[in-house]
């Protein structure tokens, strides 16, 4: 008797909104060369500990998450995902500012100015 395995498929740890997946499309189009993709990390810096950093990068790593979409591929630096699993990122513009937002349900706690947070 055959035995019928289902692989389910694991929801991404960050879901992108249309406009974020819009501006990775922008960035891709505009990337250097060497590109492959941009990654998003949380690098320890900010009066809260944590900050969210988006740059572009130019070699696969293992342990980095990989979300394809239609205009390029977003990686997520494996060291944090745990910090970010469950957040929604979103590309905001208005006459003033434009950047990448989180909505970050591992938040605790942020800075007063935003560019930080704590889990």
């Amino acid at each position: 008797m055959t035995e019928i395995t289902k692989k389910r498929e694991i929801p991404a740890a960050v879901n992108l909104t249309d406009a974020a997946k819009a501006r990775i499309a922008e960035l891709m189009a505009n990337a250097p060369d060497d590109a492959i993709g941009v990654k998003l990390s949380t690098p320890r810096r900010g009066c809260s500990g944590l900050a969210y950093s988006v740059d572009y990068v130019s070699e696969e790593v293992a342990m980095d998450e990989k979300i394809t979409t239609d205009g390029g591929i977003l990686y997520i630096d494996g060291a944090s995902v745990l910090y970010l699993i469950g957040s929604t990122m979103d590309w905001v513009e208005d006459d003033f500012t434009a950047g990448f937002t989180f909505t970050n349900p591992n938040a605790k706690g942020a800075c007063g100015c935003g560019e930080s947070f704590m889990v």
